[in-house]
């Protein structure tokens, strides 16, 4: 590693430390390798720095392999240390996992009858104008509004010039008939745009709507209108402070305790709080607020995001704010100010951090996932991990899942199904667990993976692991037989945790099986037993699914008349099988023909 440090040259780059099994430790940027890598040394003799943090101590202890990349630029170097640390997860290096991106509200003037949509994305157009981000309630402000005001609710209404449905109930004004002038409809937009931002106004008007639906016995109605009114609500995490002055902020706060980290970010937008959301990180050794605030608004700020303030006030200064100044608006074509607090936003800033610690005091401890890290020896406590499991019928309607275990609980919004090709139940984990590795890039890796399978699936994910060169632990719980069947029976089946433990490379990379049995009252096994049994049931239900439609595809087929592109057709119009079931004779009637209309409302009755 000398030689390599020695060589480098002084220039932008990244550059990634191994430890002696060749294991990723840490991804880091320079304006200058050279300068940047040298730092962390004293070199009489070679050993790490006297002023390094205790974490980046211990890493460079670690240490025993150096590699590097040259850019072009800083931004480039940048952009490259957020791409590698998301894929790659290095053990040292804080990893913010947030994929998701915030919807807008938006409006496009160049339109003659513009309406108001949602997007996550920068749409094309010159005169757009977005509002937001909302953390939550984007669908039910934008609901509600359309309740309100008769705006064009149809873009094929206007393409078509005929008044729809909602002109009938009195839900639009029909400028496809020339029914209002655009004087007239500019109007209504001026009402609308003012209402995105007065939740006060919006949360009024529902509540109205709520007791009225209550008062007529219309409960399923007035429980909607009472969820909407939640999710707008949720949007705002305080209202007690006067933001008059402070026009339009996007606000980044990080408080740090011990191994977890917040991030608090608050949008305001014409001197109101539209959003705000937040972030929980646990970390493996005690985080810098510095690499935070950096992939935070690094994360936040993708390619594809508007950018509908010009200002980011952060909580504190940090390293890399006037990189990342110049970065952001190189990027937006606009001036962009990243901020230190002042007398005027002050107050904000501490009841951002006041939430912070509000937050952090609700956080469940984490005993379980310290104890399974210590059992398995693993490389990070597995904050997240990721389940997987395939079902098939002889071969027929094969499926895998991919379930989520993360902050204490299954995260149901990142669970994901696959539909696979593969003939065994080795190539379908294979063509499972390759698929989910490609998508590093875009969804960052747990701590963990666990395969419902034994060893030779165990060895498969570890292969394909490798592959990535991500840091992931893999642990696979094999099933007790009984009779030949999978015996499921919790807190009663005997099943075996495999794991591959990898010697270093001064033992030519060889690695141990290890099968550990535990009693079958023991947490740890019932907690890996319950996530393994969570992917079953979630590849069951989808495999059910699959099998109910393609048995509803050959019930139709069977059907005297009805070929593929009638099938297809139906399918079209009514967009699942069980609608075409309850669809009515009319109905059938009118996309088909009468005959096919009695043939096939004839055969689903003869099934009942």
């Amino acid at each position: 590693m000398l030689e390599t440090i020695k060589s480098l040259p002084p220039s932008p780059g990244v550059y990634q430390y191994f430890d002696e099994r060749g294991k990723l430790l840490y991804v880091g940027k320079a304006k200058n390798l050279k300068k940047r890598v040298k730092s962390y040394f004293r070199f009489s003799p070679f050993r790490p720095a006297d002023n390094l943090t205790p974490r980046i101590y211990k890493m460079i202890s670690e240490a025993k392999r150096l590699e590097y990349i040259v850019v072009e630029n800083e931004n480039d170097a940048l952009i490259l240390e957020n791409s590698l640390i998301k894929q790659l997860k290095p053990k040292y290096n804080i990893l913010l996992r947030d994929d998701k991106t915030y919807p807008y509200i938006y409006i496009n003037f160049d339109e003659n009858f513009p309406r108001l949509e949602i997007t996550r994305k920068i749409v094309k157009g010159k005169n757009i104008k977005y509002f937001g981000p909302f953390s939550s309630g984007a669908g039910a402000i934008l609901k509600t509004i359309y309740e309100e005001i008769p705006l064009v609710q149809s873009k094929n209404c206007i393409k078509n010039k005929k008044a729809c449905l909602y002109h009938q109930i009195g839900k639009c004004m029909a400028p496809c008939e020339g029914k209002i002038t655009k004087e007239e409809y500019k109007k209504l937009i001026k009402k609308a745009v003012k209402l995105i931002h007065n939740k006060n106004k919006l949360i009024e008007i529902l509540n109205k709507k709520m007791h009225k639906f209550s008062e007529n016995l219309q409960f399923e109605e007035a429980a909607e209108i009472r969820d909407r009114i939640k999710a707008i609500k949720e949007a705002e995490i305080f209202s007690n402070v006067d933001l008059a002055k402070l026009k339009d902020l996007d606000v980044f706060i990080v408080e740090i305790f011990a191994k977890k980290a917040v991030v608090v970010r608050i949008f305001v937008r014409e001197g109101k709080v539209v959003a705000s959301s937040h972030n929980i990180i646990k970390t493996q050794e005690v985080a810098q607020k510095n690499e935070i605030y950096t992939q935070a608004i690094l994360e936040f700020y993708s390619s594809e995001t508007p950018f509908t303030s010009n200002e980011i006030l952060v909580g504190d200064d940090f390293e890399e704010r006037e990189w990342l100044k110049k970065y952001l608006t190189e990027k937006f074509n606009k001036k962009i100010k990243i901020s230190l607090p002042n007398k005027n936003n002050k107050n904000l800033v501490e009841l951002a951090k006041i939430n912070a610690l509000e937050i952090i005091k609700n956080q469940k401890e984490d005993t379980l996932l310290e104890e399974l890290k210590i059992l398995f020896n693993l490389q990070n406590i597995p904050y997240k991990i990721e389940t997987f499991d395939t079902s098939h019928i002889q071969g027929e309607a094969t499926v895998g899942s991919m379930i989520v275990w993360e902050n204490n609980k299954f995260k149901k919004e990142d669970y994901r199904h696959y539909h696979l090709k593969g003939k065994d139940e080795y190539s379908q984990m294979r063509e499972l667990l390759i698929r989910r590795a490609k998508s590093f890039d875009k969804i960052s890796p747990p701590e963990l993976w666990l395969i419902d399978g034994g060893l030779a699936q165990l060895k498969l994910a570890k292969e394909i692991i490798d592959s990535t060169g991500a840091n992931v632990d893999i642990l696979a719980i094999s099933k007790e037989k009984i009779d030949a069947k999978a015996h499921r029976a919790k807190g009663g089946a005997k099943d075996s945790i495999y794991q591959l433990r990898t010697y270093p490379t001064s033992h030519n990379g060889e690695w141990k099986i290890d099968r550990i049995k535990l009693s079958k009252s023991d947490k740890r096994l019932q907690f890996l037993q319950m996530l393994r049994d969570e992917a079953h049931r979630f590849a069951i239900e989808f495999h059910r699914k699959i099998k109910r439609k393609k048995d509803l595809e050959l019930d139709l087929l069977k059907i005297k008349g009805i070929g593929k592109a009638k099938m297809t057709k139906l399918l079209n119009y009514f967009g699942t099988f069980e609608n075409i079931k309850k669809a009515a004779f009319e109905e059938l009637k009118s996309l088909l023909n009468e005959k096919d209309a009695k043939n096939i409302i004839s055969y689903f009755q003869n099934l009942l």
